[in-house]
């Protein structure tokens, strides 16, 4: 009871304590199961509109996509800028998903699973499926059948490896292009339902009609900026100011970075040329004398040889006219090929002798398939045992080739005509940059990181050394890499990108190593937020002001001018004319693009004289004219259906790309690349 008692009397800071411990409990329980919660959400590539995109689902979409890549284009290996812009398109992609379904959802919108059904294989294929070269027949034509044929191997069950790749690589492949239907068709409604309400009417065809049917020939005078020095201007900070915060909607930015650059290019040095010469002739006798030819060749040279008959054009360009001109058993004595950098040397192992070019051949007719035409193939692009196989059939033979656990028969059924052919065995070695080389341009690379690590130092150093120095632009945190002069990208440049990101301005890169490219990176502008500073965009802003200036001087000049001729005298310019001048049009004679001054002239009464305008490449005084009317009739109907023609035309896109920059998109993937 004593206990109890003691309990009451401390009541409540009891109470305090274990709430406090309870509370330590839940914080520490939450903290401890909520660890998959962070690291899930530090695993989000992007937020689209309030839905999250994780790592795992962008990264099955890009596969996805890369499989699909691979079908339509027969290739298995992609090149980096391939994967790059494979990874954008599936970002854009799920963008568009995202986004587009929002705005369709709210007005009622979708793709019924009936309806996708029939655009992907019912009786209105979509012309997404109808394109796809896998459902083409051997006509090079879509046939319905060939696609439902496809449709039906999905549902098949196989037991082989092999065939289970190949099975889970045409689902994938099949889930995209009905993926990309359903979006294409849920566009399609939207921009149908866009172009309904978004039409011209019987003011705007008027409108239309009048402003290309009018023109007038106007007498002008016009000071160009240009005469003006802008050393006799001056534009204040303020007048800067007032421009940027009038333009700021111009200056919309997503992070961005500039940075300059210098390349050591990897390539071979003297002693790495002495050695390839060096090598090849240690293996020159055995090349010229050995009669195992493959297993010398494939052994040293960077030319493999496999006993194929090439046609003369195959053969490699520095030894096509020995191969024409010569004889079986001829040799080539080793040369060096400056193009190539290769030191090569040939043997003619069989010459003077004719065999077809190409092949037609079909898959025999079985009890559950009739005859397929597979079509022509180049013999010397075979692999050397079906080229024999094929070479030992006469017209109407056949044979055979392993197929996996199974043999495949084939008809040859026609060659083409006989030209000459040669079996040709050409030992080459490309001379490229050793592991000693490399290490020298490394360490010089190094050693330049060292000794000017400033943007100042940098670039000084750069100049005083006569090293390749480059600059590259606007690089956002997506950017693939650096832009190579006039060659793509730089190999494994996104690395580049990365530190960008990560350095502070000014700050002086370490040694990248991008493809046969060694190059020094430094910082030189660091752009945040979303939009540009006053300072980045002052350039801009400065020309725009000056030109302001010199138009309020020149209007100073021009004050009280009532005649072409006074305007004239003022500015020392010349009486020019600017003819074929209508509201349609966009160029005010020799003047360039001036819709302002256009605009103003096309109101000029006959013979009045405007007040001075002020246009883009200078100030104005112009005469106004009489206005010539091309006497076309006005058809309102045939006037608004060219009008909703221009409207559908680019109406859509820009809607579509409106709903884009106007959702609430985040997009991390740079942590990821």
């Amino acid at each position: 009871m004593a206990t109890l008692g003691k309990i009451r009397q401390h009541g409540v800071l009891l109470i305090v304590i274990v709430g406090i411990a309870m509370l330590a409990f839940i914080i520490g329980d939450f903290l401890s199961s909520s660890t998959t919660y962070f690291n899930r959400n530090r695993e989000n590539v992007g937020v689209i509109e309030g839905q999250k995109i994780h790592y795992t689902d962008y990264e099955s979409a890009k596969n996805q996509l890369q499989e699909v890549y691979k079908i339509e284009t027969g290739r298995q290996n992609l090149e980096e800028d391939e994967i790059y812009s494979i990874q954008n398109q599936a970002w854009e992609m799920k963008v568009s998903e995202i986004t587009l379904g929002k705005q369709a959802k709210a007005i009622g919108l979708d793709v019924t699973s009936d309806e996708l059904a029939d655009l992907c294989f019912g009786k209105n294929v979509h012309q997404l499926i109808r394109g796809r070269r896998v459902f083409f027949d051997q006509n090079g034509q879509f046939n319905p059948a060939v696609l439902a044929q496809f449709i039906a191997s999905l549902n098949q069950e196989v037991e082989q490896p092999e065939q289970q790749e190949n099975l889970k690589q045409a689902k994938t492949y099949w889930m995209y292009w009905e993926n990309a239907v359903r979006i294409t068709r849920l566009q399609e409604k939207y921009i149908g339902i866009f172009n309904k309400c978004v039409v011209a009417n019987s003011l705007d065809a008027k409108y239309d009609f009048e402003a290309n049917q009018e023109v007038a020939d106007f007498e002008y005078v016009m000071q160009p900026y240009y005469a003006i020095d802008d050393s006799t201007v001056e534009v204040s900070k303020s007048d800067i100011k007032a421009l940027y915060d009038e333009h700021k909607p111009m200056f919309r930015q997503t992070p961005n970075r500039d940075i300059v650059y210098v390349v050591y290019p990897i390539e071979p040095s003297e002693e790495d040329f002495q050695i390839a010469e060096d090598e090849m002739k240690k293996v020159e006798e055995s090349f010229f004398t050995t009669e195992d030819l493959l297993t010398v060749v494939n052994t040293n040279s960077d030319i493999s040889y496999d006993a194929r008959d090439l046609r003369i054009e195959e053969v490699p360009e520095m030894f096509r006219e020995f191969a024409q001109n010569g004889k079986t058993g001829d040799k080539a004595e080793l040369r060096f090929d400056e193009a190539t950098n290769t030191y090569a040397m040939a043997r003619l192992v069989k010459a003077g002798y004719s065999l077809p070019d190409s092949v037609e051949i079909v898959v025999p007719a079985t009890e559950d398939k009739a005859e397929e035409n597979l079509g022509w193939f180049n013999i010397s692009e075979m692999n050397r045992e079906m080229q024999e196989k094929v070479l030992a059939c006469q017209k109407g033979g056949q044979f055979s080739m392993a197929n996996g656990l199974n043999e495949q028969s084939f008809i040859v059924k026609d060659f083409s005509k006989s030209t000459p052919k040669v079996k040709i065995a050409i030992m080459a070695r490309n001379v490229i940059a050793s592991s000693k080389t490399r290490a020298q341009l490394f360490n010089s690379a190094k050693q330049f990181v060292v000794n000017n690590n400033s943007l100042e130092k940098f670039s000084t150093a750069a100049q005083e050394q006569g090293l390749q120095y480059y600059a590259a632009e606007h690089l956002n945190q997506n950017s693939q890499g650096i832009e190579a002069r006039g060659a793509g990208v730089y190999p494994n440049s996104r690395s580049i990108v990365r530190w960008a990101f990560g350095a502070k301005e000014g700050a002086v890169s370490d040694v990248f190593e991008c493809g046969q490219q060694i190059i020094v990176a430094a910082l030189q502008t660091v752009r945040e937020g979303d939009y540009r500073s006053i300072a980045d965009a002052e350039g801009e802003l400065r020309y725009e002001a000056i030109n302001n200036k010199k138009a309020e001087a020149i209007r100073q000049q021009l004050k009280g001018v009532k005649t072409l001729e006074e305007a004239a005298q003022i500015l020392g310019e010349e009486i020019e004319t600017a003819e074929d001048v209508s509201f349609g049009g966009y160029r005010f004679g020799s003047a360039g693009t001036e819709a302002a001054v256009i605009g103003a002239a096309m109101k000029l009464a006959p013979g009045e004289v405007s007040a001075p305008i002020q246009g883009m490449n200078g100030v104005y005084v112009v005469k106004g004219a009489e206005k010539v009317n091309a006497g076309e009739a006005f058809n309102a109907e045939t006037q608004k259906q060219q009008l909703n023609a221009r409207n559908n035309y680019y109406l859509p896109y820009l809607a579509l790309r409106l709903i884009e920059k106007e959702s609430d998109i985040e997009d991390n993937r740079a942590n990821f690349q």
